[in-house]
């Protein structure tokens, strides 16, 4: 087809927020006319950290699945699949962890930063410490040529270029490809309480939150903490976490005019965050709209099956391509 591929997964472990949408989905939704695209739930990822409560995966897959939709992800244009139901993905996991070093596994920035702010979990775990080996087989095992991801996920995507590198080394150059980074530009958008927006933190607008729920959230934002009565002059583009909101929803007129407004006390915090609120939904509602019709339809179990089809084909392929470099023969 001459297309290059393209592979990412989320894992269900809660509903969708707005860091989602324009720091992932909007991405995604870019890619899928241009490239062949396998976007998967990684729900074998979520036991990395919901281990104790995995009950809620299936529920969440069927969230995940129509925010998805929802936002415009295409099930004829891009392939969408569960990541347990392939478990090729398992083969190669324990093959690539026969070979990949322990000290690369520890120097993971994203392994130090999760322990130091999820210490209510237990993450002490060997999956936990594995996972980017398995993220290494979700995207190599489909021969991926790029992985989307933002700046600061590259350090990451290396390490799958390393795992795939060293492969090749041991069982034939050229068997795996080394997946280079589609970068995209992704948004700040701060939580609520001024760090990454998170499911984990408790923070987050999310994507299915009703209008009233939206507006109170947005109202609750932090703002120019320096600024404590309206007459005071306010730094929105320094000091105010509520602002990164606004240069994501507002045009370059209506962005100016609020850091004029601001700066004079003309504008005051409370007053601002109400139009915020009301651009936020204005720009969620057919969103809304376009979920309220993939639940009606209720063909998302159908979309999963096919997708996991054509993942389980591609699979099979690699497999049997990686078994035989490794043992030299044929399997049963």
């Amino acid at each position: 087809m001459g297309k290059g591929r393209i592979v990412s997964g989320m894992r269900p472990t809660g509903p969708l927020h707005l860091g989602h949408l324009y720091g992932v989905l909007r991405t995604w939704i870019s890619l899928q006319s241009e490239y062949e695209c396998f976007y998967f739930i990684a729900d074998w990822h979520a036991l990395t950290t919901e281990y104790e409560e995995p009950s809620k995966i299936r529920d969440y897959t069927k969230e995940l699945v129509l925010d998805w939709l929802s936002a415009g992800l295409d099930p004829e244009k891009a392939v969408i699949f569960v990541q347990s139901e392939i478990k090729a993905h398992a083969e190669l996991y324990l093959l690539f962890g026969m070979i990949t070093p322990v000290s690369w596994l520890e120097r993971n920035p994203t392994y130090k930063d999760m322990l130091q702010n999820l210490q209510e979990r237990d993450l002490a775990t060997y999956g936990f410490l594995g996972y980017p080996v398995l993220q290494a087989a979700d995207i190599l095992i489909y021969r991926a040529d790029k992985v989307p991801v933002g700046l600061d996920q590259v350090p990451h995507l290396e390490l799958t270029r390393e795992i795939a590198r060293r492969f090749n080394y041991f069982y034939g150059e050229g068997l795996l490809p080394e997946p280079e980074a589609k970068l995209s530009e992704v948004p700040k958008i701060p939580g609520l309480d001024g760090r990454k927006m998170s499911k984990s933190y408790g923070n987050a607008i999310f994507l299915k939150d009703p209008p009233e729920v939206v507006k109170q959230k947005i109202l609750s934002y932090v703002t120019d903490t320096l600024r404590p009565r309206k007459s005071d002059p306010g730094d929105p583009e320094n000091r105010c976490i509520a602002f990164n909101l606004i240069r994501l929803y507002y045009t370059e007129e209506e962005k100016n005019a609020v850091i004029e407004d601001c700066k004079s006390a003309k504008l005051g915090c409370l007053e601002c965050k109400r139009r915020l609120a009301e651009k936020v939904i204005s720009a969620l509602t057919p969103l809304w709209e376009e979920r309220k019709k993939w639940e009606a339809k209720d063909e998302w179990l159908e979309i999963l099956k096919e997708g996991n089809s054509k993942a389980q084909a591609e699979a099979k392929k690699t497999m049997e391509i990686l078994r035989r470099a490794i043992f030299k023969k044929e399997l049963f």
